[in-house]
């Protein structure tokens, strides 16, 4: 038996402890603060290394630097930390606070509004979106990762069947596999000016980037040209979803204790490779066009849409996970604190990471004499291209490989995690009944199993030019929209000052002034201009050469469009179902907050969330009718102890201070 607030004092009225406003008992911990129904972290370190995991990706290996050096370099820092500090950290607060008050995942805390709960399924949407895509990179990362189980990695020289004329290694090979390169460099010494001036236009490529294309893809044309399923990359597929399947078989019981390794692991990899890269010659050049400030770039509305988008992206707002994440904590938890540590610990990885990719990058550049912004590839190529060929120069390169590609998975699976838990969380909440919460790891199952199967045309030799289509798409303005929808919902539909005394309620304190400015009016007026400039300066994505027909557009805007059509759609759904002889009454009805909205325990219902609620109404722990009883007369009793002998108040079921 867990007991209730009235239990943590003595029976003893003149031994009686006045409560704070949170219900606890100042200076005692809180002893009421699990939900045995729906389960919590084991301890707050899960939560925060779970929250790191999720929240340092992939994106911080090869998204960050690649938006980074398109972007003009440093001055990419300069939008990017404008918008980590006045949209980033207060949307990761406010997602935070909002699951954890609610003990809900993203569609159940759209009790606050009902008419919005179809932000709750865009989130779904987007979630889904990015866990097929990204499972599809953790697999390839497999992949690399058993063809580096060899004495050289196959990526190092250039004498391989898949290889071309016009292949060149930073690693130079001995004996008759260096005939091509002499034969090259005597034609290139005895041509005239006009025969040099070809071959320096001649693009070269590296053989782990002909590996990467020509051998793992074996990547098609076009992106209708599906070819055939790369049956390698396929079973690696199913390796990762049965690995995170497995992780999250008990839910955040077993993937909380998972996390201690997956979040820690990857930044002991990133400072080896961070020591090996600034001792390569030509480092500092490539660190130096990593910081200095391209400004003009600053000017250019993509680059503010890509510096927001990123910070959505790595940080996961607007994804669902973190508002799932935190509806996993106890209620008096301090996310507040959180949202801080979790933040910058993100920022600070990207920033770092950024530091181990340009020392390579300027190496290469250096090797090559070429400027270092042609040196990489798009996308998931900069992981699969330039850290594996910088992988070659150093000692055992089939050991560090093996640890760099390890690094991946972890990374890759600690958002994984939560992209999973996100649409189970979800799917178990709305539909709440007690056989779905007992058999929520078939839930789990089944998802993972839907998200495989649509995770198949992404293993294609059409596959990167899908997945590349739905990383462009799929969380991008979208992200955008659905952020700014739930600032104002909560601050202006559901209003901001009983939103503000709901954190107070649930933290002890209210939120700081900066945050109560941000979530009212500098982070909904900062998105939605940049959602603007972004709109107005679209430019249809590309891969290297290759340039998307129109069509294969038109699906990504459809996906980009799916998960906010969820909101208007819902919300016309919401209102036709509503109370009302007239649109405005249905209107009204339908942005009102639901009986059952608030804390999911009921010794957590206090002041105005106390009255209207029954226990048959909320998410309560299973007691015996007569245990329930005795814990009411405690609560009387208390309530007489504390506001005086009044008749009236003994008929208050929980004690306000």
């Amino acid at each position: 038996q867990q007991c209730t607030p009235g239990d943590t004092k003595t029976k003893n009225p003149q031994q009686s402890k006045p409560l704070s406003r949170n219900g606890a008992v100042p200076g005692e911990p809180v002893k009421t603060d699990k939900n045995s129904r729906r389960g919590n972290w084991g301890n707050q370190i899960e939560f925060i290394l779970t929250s790191v995991g999720y929240a340092v990706g992939l994106g911080n290996v090869w998204r960050f630097p690649y938006l980074c050096y398109r972007n003009g370099g440093g001055a990419f820092m300069f939008p990017y930390f404008i918008m980590l500090v006045f949209c980033g950290i207060p949307l990761f607060f406010l997602e935070l606070s909002f699951g954890q008050f609610a003990s809900q995942g993203c569609l159940g805390v759209w009790r606050i509004s009902p008419m919005f709960k179809g932000v709750g399924y865009g989130m779904m949407v987007v979630s889904t979106y990015i866990g097929i895509y990204y499972n599809v990179v953790i697999c390839i990362a497999f992949y690399y990762f058993f063809s580096s189980m060899t004495n050289l990695l196959p990526w190092t020289y250039c004498n391989n069947p898949w290889n071309t004329p016009t292949c060149n290694g930073v690693v130079t090979p001995t004996g008759i596999n260096n005939t091509l390169a002499n034969v090259t460099r005597s034609l290139v010494t005895g041509a005239a000016e006009v025969a040099v001036e070809v071959v320096n236009k001649t693009k070269r490529t590296s053989p782990s980037e002909e590996y990467w294309k020509h051998y793992v893809l074996k990547i098609s044309d076009d992106i209708g040209n599906f070819g055939e399923v790369r049956l390698p990359i396929l079973g690696c597929l199913a390796v990762s979803w049965v690995v995170v399947f497995l992780c999250l078989i008990r839910g955040v019981k077993s993937s909380g204790k998972v996390v201690y390794f997956t979040a820690t692991f990857p930044y002991v990899v990133l400072t080896i490779l961070f020591i090996r890269g600034i001792t390569l010659e030509g480092a500092v050049t490539g660190i130096k066009y990593y910081l200095t400030p391209q400004w003009h770039k600053i000017l250019d509305a993509k680059v503010w849409g890509d510096a927001a988008s990123q910070i959505f992206y790595s940080l996961g707002c607007a994804w669902g996970g973190l508002i799932t994440m935190a509806s996993y904590n106890k209620f008096h938890n301090n996310c507040y604190r959180d949202s801080i540590i979790i933040s910058i610990t993100n920022c600070a990885t990207s920033v770092y990471a950024g530091f181990v990719i340009f020392s390579i990058l300027g190496f290469m550049a250096h090797h090559l004499n070429v400027d270092v912004s042609e040196v990489a590839d798009h996308g998931p190529g900069l992981a699969f291209v330039a850290y594996p060929e910088a992988l070659t120069l150093l000692p055992i390169s089939p050991l560090w490989s093996l640890l760099f590609f390890f690094m991946l998975i972890l990374l890759g699976l600690g958002t994984q995690f939560c992209l999973l838990e996100t649409l189970v969380t979800a799917i178990v909440d709305e539909i709440g009944t007690d056989w779905i919460i007992r058999n929520k790891t078939v839930v789990t199952g089944g998802v993972a199993i839907v998200g495989f199967l649509l995770g198949v045309p992404l293993t294609t030799q059409a596959g990167i030019y899908w997945l590349l289509l739905m990383d462009n798409y799929a969380a991008s303005f979208s992200l955008v929209i659905i952020s700014c929808i739930m600032c104002i919902c909560i601050m202006y539909v559901y209003g901001h000052k009983k939103y503000f005394k709901d954190v107070e309620m649930m933290l002890g304190f209210p939120p700081p002034i900066f945050f109560r400015v941000c979530w009212r009016f500098v982070s909904p007026i900062i998105i939605s201009f940049i959602l603007i400039f972004t709109v107005i300066q679209y430019k249809p994505i590309t891969y290297n050469d290759y340039v998307y027909p129109g069509w294969s557009l038109a699906i990504g805007f459809l996906m980009a469009m799916s998960s906010v059509t969820c909101i208007p759609i819902y919300a016309l759904y919401k209102i036709s179902k509503s109370e009302g002889t007239t649109f405005l009454e249905r209107l009204k009805n339908s942005c009102k907050a639901d009986i059952k909205w608030g804390p999911a325990l009921s010794e957590h219902r206090i002041g105005h969330y106390a009255a209207p609620v029954s226990e048959a109404e909320v998410e309560v722990r299973p007691l015996k009718e007569e245990l329930k009883e005795k814990e009411d007369e405690k609560r009387d009793e208390i309530s007489l102890t504390i506001q005086g002998s009044n008749g009236s108040t003994a008929h208050n079921t929980t004690p306000s201070a």
